[in-house]
C-alpha cells in the first residue's frame, strides 16, 4: 500500500512539472517564476504573460489533462470488459462514429456556403456537436448488440466492423467535399488540445468528470469482472448493469474527447499497460487513479512534443501520440509471449 501511494504522489509531481513546462514553453518563452505568479494571482508578472497563460496555455493544459484522463480511463474500461489487453476505445467504433459525424458536417458545409460560415469549423461547438452525435449513434448500436449478445468477442468484432464501415463512408464523403472543407476536416483529424476555451472547456470538463465519477464508484465491481461474469455474479455484482455502465462511460469519455480534440490515437490503448507496469498490479482500487494520472502525464508530454517547430507549423498531435504509443504496444506484445500468440 505504501509503495502504490508513493507512486501516485510521484505521478502528481511529474504532472505539476509538465504543467509548468506547458505554461512556460511556446513561441513566447515565459520564466517559471512568472508562471507561478500568474497562476497564484500575484502582482508583478507582465500583463502580456498573464494574457498568454490565462487565455491560451492554461486552457490548453486543462484540455490535455481532461483528454488524457478520459481516453486512458476509457481504454482501461474496454480492456476490463473484453478481458483483452489489445482492446481500446477506438475498437468499438466510437472514434470512427465521431469522425463520421464531423465529415458529414464538412460535406454539408462545403455544399451550402452559409452553413460553412455558421457551423463549419469557425464554431468549435458545432464540430463537437457533430462528433458527439456520431459517437453516440455508434454507441447506441453497440449497446443494442450488447443486450442481445452475451459474447464479448462478438461485440468486439462488431465494433471493429463498425469502424471499417464508418471509415469507408468517410472516404466517400471526402471525395464530395470542397477543398476548404476537406482541409478543415484534415486539420481536425490531426488532433489538438488548443481548440477548447470558454463553454467548450466547461462542457468537456463536466462530461469527463461525470464519466470518471461513474467509473470510480464501480471499482470493486471491475475487479470482480476481471475474474469472469460467473464469479462476479456470485459476488453479488449485477453484471449486465455494470457492463452497460462501462459502455456508456466509455462512450461518454471517448466520444466527448474526440469531439473537442479530434481522434487522438493510442493514448487509450497504451496508458493502461503503462499503469499496470508501474504499479505491478491489476487491482482497480489503485489502477483507476494510476491510469488517470499516467494518462494526464502522457497527454501533456505528447502535447509538449507536438510544439516542435516545423517549416510550416508544428508536429501534429496525432503523429506524436502514434510515435509514442505504438512502440509501447509493440514492446508489450513482444514481451508477453501469450499476448503475442493472441495476435
Amino acid at each position: 500500500m505504501g509503495r502504490n501511494f508513493i507512486i501516485l504522489m510521484i505521478l502528481v509531481v511529474v504532472i505539476v512539472i509538465l504543467g509548468l513546462m506547458e505554461m512556460a514553453m511556446g513561441s513566447v518563452r515565459i520564466p517559471i517564476s512568472d508562471v507561478w505568479s500568474v497562476l497564484l494571482g500575484e502582482e508583478g508578472a507582465k500583463s502580456s504573460f498573464k494574457t498568454i497563460i490565462l487565455d491560451s496555455r492554461l486552457p490548453r493544459f486543462v484540455t490535455a489533462l481532461l483528454a488524457g484522463a478520459g481516453l486512458a480511463m476509457s481504454g482501461l474500461l474496454m480492456q476490463t470488459y473484453f478481458r483483452n489487453p489489445l482492446a481500446g476505445p477506438s475498437v468499438l467504433g466510437i472514434s470512427s462514429g465521431a469522425s463520421l459525424g464531423v465529415s458529414l458536417l464538412v460535406l454539408l458545409a462545403g455544399g451550402v456556403g452559409i452553413m460553412y460560415k455558421l457551423a463549419g469549423f469557425g464554431g468549435h461547438l458545432a464540430v463537437a456537436l457533430a462528433a458527439g452525435t456520431g459517437a453516440f449513434v455508434a454507441l447506441a448500436l453497440i449497446i443494442w448488440v450488447a443486450r442481445r449478445m452475451r459474447s464479448a468477442v462478438t461485440l468486439l468484432i462488431f465494433g471493429l466492423m463498425l469502424g471499417y464501415i464508418t471509415s469507408a463512408i468517410i472516404i466517400i464523403l471526402q471525395k464530395g467535399a470542397t477543398p476548404g472543407a476537406l482541409q478543415a476536416f484534415v486539420f481536425w483529424g490531426m488532433g489538438s488540445f488548443s481548440n477548447t476555451i470558454g463553454t467548450s472547456l466547461t462542457i468537456l470538463a463536466a462530461s469527463v468528470g461525470a464519466g470518471l465519477l461513474i467509473v470510480l464508484s464501480y471499482a470493486k465491481s471491475l475487479n470482480a469482472l476481471l475474474l469472469g461474469g460467473e464469479y462476479a455474479t456470485s459476488m453479488g455484482v449485477n453484471v449486465r448493469k455494470v457492463e452497460i455502465l462501462l459502455l456508456l462511460s466509455t462512450g461518454l469519455l471517448a466520444g466527448v474527447v474526440t469531439a473537442f480534440c479530434g481522434p487522438i490515437a493510442f493514448l487509450g490503448l497504451a496508458v493502461p499497460h503503462l499503469a499496470r507496469g508501474i504499479l505491478k498490479s491489476s487491482n482497480h482500487l489503485w489502477l483507476l487513479p494510476s491510469v488517470v494520472l499516467v494518462g494526464i502525464a502522457l497527454a501533456i508530454g505528447c502535447d509538449l512534443l507536438s510544439r516542435i517547430p516545423l517549416d510550416n507549423g508544428h508536429v501534429p498531435l496525432n503523429a506524436v501520440t502514434s510515435i509514442v504509443g505504438a512502440p509501447i504496444i509493440l514492446w508489450i506484445i513482444l514481451r508477453n509471449k501469450r499476448l503475442g500468440e493472441m495476435v
